[in-house]
């Protein structure tokens, strides 16, 4: 399809359906959400230079902003300032208490900047064309900053064709048959980094569901959603601060602090926080496990959700920096209120 027969097709069903999401309305046209943006550069939409890391260490000067990051069924938004946006090779981080990012960008492909009748963002998207990141002004930002970044950042051919290639399908699980499971175990029993376990993993052969079902006794249990619930409204009630880190391919967002503001609104499980939103689809959840890994600092305790292909969702952690021993507060609310499938 040409980019006038998918610009036409968009118009008329925003008509039909004005209050469907982009994101929804390109799975629903099936296209990607790049794709759609792509059909109003030069309007609405302006087209950027692929200078991804260019423009992150720019956003600094548009002042205290909404960070989004999303996947299929979590939504993390985030205000804060850009600060200390730094790059070894592909891989970036942000590290500050508001807007605090694992950033993987192999996987950032295309970016717009994107008024939405006056909502101004910036949005880069993956190889896929589906979104990785997006940063939105508040009434607080500086719209002049904005101006002059998408000013220096316009790329100068707008009606670029998209490249988009399909993401890779997961590898097939190996039978439990073929992993060395004491091995497996022993070494998930010496880990002195929770980032060790990804490599853990890797030097396997094992998915992530799959090293959970393998995990040494008492270091993995399928716990209920409704007990997730349970934890968070006491995380609530109590003022312990929790870490919420939510992610895609290309970038992980993290929210240290306070949960206060819980709401259902049919499927969607909210924290509307002043400066933090979470917006957690229900049906959406395949499984929910409580993981204990060992570290140098001792036990780290979180709780990891999963979607039915066995990619992850969602994790909490209670409040913790390396160096620093995990919040026993956190520990002994997780195991007194987790309840075992």
């Amino acid at each position: 399809m040409n980019v006038i027969e998918l610009k036409s097709q968009w118009e008329a069903f925003k008509t039909e359906n004005p209050k469907v999401r982009i994101r929804d309305a390109a799975k629903r046209l099936d296209t990607t959400e790049a794709e759609l943006l792509s059909t109003l550069a030069g309007t609405s939409v302006t087209r950027l230079k692929d200078d991804f890391q260019g423009v992150l260490k720019t956003a600094e000067s548009l002042g205290k902003v909404m960070a989004l990051t999303r996947n299929d069924f979590c939504v993390h938004e985030r205000k804060g300032v850009y600060s200390n946006v730094s790059f070894t090779g592909p891989m970036g981080l942000a590290l500050n208490p508001d807007i605090d990012l694992r950033l993987f960008m192999s996987a950032w492909s295309t970016a717009f900047a994107v008024d939405e009748n006056g909502r101004k963002s910036l949005q880069f998207f993956g190889k896929d064309g589906e979104a990785i990141h997006k940063i939105y002004l508040t009434e607080t930002s500086d719209t002049t900053a904005y101006e002059t970044l998408v000013h220096d950042f316009t790329a100068e051919d707008q009606h670029a064709a998209l490249v988009i290639v399909a993401d890779k399908q997961q590898a097939e699980e190996k039978a439990d048959a073929e992993i060395d499971v004491p091995a497996f175990q022993e070494n998930w029993l010496t880990l002195k980094d929770t980032h060790d376990f990804h490599g853990l993993l890797r030097k396997f052969g094992v998915t992530r569901i799959q090293g959970l079902r393998l995990a040494p006794e008492g270091h993995a249990v399928q716990i209920s959603y409704d007990s997730l619930k349970d934890i968070f409204n006491k995380a609530s009630e109590t003022d312990l601060e929790i870490m919420v880190f939510t992610g895609n391919k290309g970038c992980i967002q993290i929210h240290t602090g306070l949960i206060k503001k819980l709401v259902q609104a049919g499927p969607w499980f909210n924290v509307l926080d002043p400066d933090f939103n979470m917006h957690l689809r229900e049906d959406g959840i395949a499984a929910v496990w409580l993981v204990k890994k060992p570290t140098s600092d001792g036990i780290v305790t979180s709780i990891e959700v999963f979607d039915a292909e066995g990619t992850i969702i969602v994790q909490f952690f209670g409040k913790r920096k390396p160096g620093i021993p995990e919040n026993e507060n956190w520990r002994l609310m997780v195991n007194e209120l987790a309840v075992i499938l």
